[in-house]
């Protein structure tokens, strides 16, 4: 089964100095039908203006992961933590037993582009803390989180592995699947045919019970791939 989630069908929120869209239920965007899917809980596409950001707030026992598509995130939290985290970065935190961070736009001026990704965590009560890292640009596929992270990927607690491809235009690259796993694919950027299904930026995929996936790229083209556990 292969479900389309097209980018404009998502819930909408536009503050002004914020410009959020939001994949699954969040804020004051509800829709029973997407809570959503396998350990995912939040996927936001924002954008922040020069200037702004989030202040300080709490999180608990959540993994949350931002990758910074344009413009630099000032981050600081009650870990002791206050890093930049430039476009092309990927961040992790692990709230735990509980942190609070702000978040800023780095820059007065130029907007900051970004996706926050929120990912039930396998235990609750986890020790916080915080990582970030910079992967070479690469062509093809590349892992991000793995829960032992492993060569080199970011460790996130939960049976799940992130990766990022990236494809030139009529590139593919195919991969097998475990039938009873959860497969979410979220393009960033282009256009690309997953089985007989076009998608294009910011769409996405929901996948159960496939046993191959063959991603066929008609631009050049970056999805992230999470590999879910079972519902």
């Amino acid at each position: 089964m292969i479900y389309l989630r097209k980018a404009e069908e998502r819930g909408h929120a536009n503050h002004g100095w914020l410009d959020s869209w939001h994949t699954f239920s969040f804020a004051n965007y509800y829709d029973a039908n997407f809570m959503g899917f396998s350990a995912l809980r939040v996927i936001n596409e924002d954008v922040i203006a020069g200037g702004e950001g989030f202040g300080t707030h709490p999180h608990k026992d959540m993994e949350i992961l931002t990758y910074v598509l344009s413009g630099t995130v000032e981050h600081q939290d009650s870990m002791g933590n206050k890093e930049q985290i430039p476009a092309g970065e990927f961040q992790i935190m692990s709230a735990g037993t509980g942190v609070r961070h702000s978040e800023y736009n780095a820059s007065s001026s130029e907007p900051l582009h970004l996706y926050q990704i929120w990912i039930i965590p396998e235990k609750t009560g986890i020790e916080p803390r915080y990582d970030q890292r910079r992967f070479a640009d690469v062509s093809g596929r590349q892992l991000i989180l793995s829960p032992d992270a492993r060569d080199g990927s970011l460790k996130v607690y939960q049976d799940m592995t992130l990766s990022r491809w990236v494809l030139k235009a009529g590139e593919s690259d195919s991969i097998a699947l475990d039938p009873s796993r959860r497969i979410w694919i979220q393009v960033v950027k282009g256009e690309v045919q997953v089985n007989d299904q076009p998608i294009a930026t910011s769409d996405a995929l929901a996948i159960w019970e496939e046993s191959a996936l063959t991603l066929q790229a008609g631009s050049d083209a970056e999805v992230l791939l999470f590999d879910l556990p079972p519902v």
